[in-house]
């Protein structure tokens, strides 16, 4: 299994260095891509919060392997926000475009505290778990409540 995620990490990795306008042919493309990416990412941080939280069994290993993913993951959607996507089926306030440099900020802050959440998830006990989720899930959250409608 350690494998297989980090084949995917490295996999996940690489298509983000790609430049934006040859992943995506048009700006539906880049939207479902990033909308995509958001869901997979928030599945398996999703996890992570339920053991963090006491709603599913706390495993060590099951935990390490979803946050290695969510590292990957984490990086995927930036790419996706070019020009053109503003429009369209998204729930990206205009505010992503408009404050590009804030948002790139939220972003590298959110990347961050997932990869302190990574390290924690790591280190093999719940309680090291749980310090790291919250502050990874704030940087998640005040990124949604600046550049997210709903």
């Amino acid at each position: 299994m350690k494998n297989v995620i980090r084949i995917v990490a490295v996999c996940l990795t690489a298509a983000t260095l790609l430049p934006a306008y040859a992943q995506f042919a048009k700006p539906d493309d880049a939207i479902k891509y990033r909308k995509a990416s958001y869901t997979v990412m928030a599945t398996h941080f999703g996890r992570l919060g339920a053991m963090a939280n006491g709603r599913m069994p706390y495993d060590a290993k099951l935990a390490s392997e979803n946050a290695e993913l969510v590292v990957a993951l984490a990086k995927l959607p930036w790419t996706a926000y070019g020009e053109g996507t503003d429009n369209g089926e998204t729930r990206a306030k205009p505010e992503v475009w408009k404050e590009a440099a804030r948002f790139k900020d939220a972003s590298d802050k959110m990347q961050a505290e997932i990869g302190k959440l990574n390290v924690a998830a790591k280190a093999g006990n719940v309680e090291a778990l749980k310090a790291a989720f919250g502050p990874a899930a704030a940087s998640c959250k005040a990124c949604h409540d600046t550049f997210r409608k709903d």
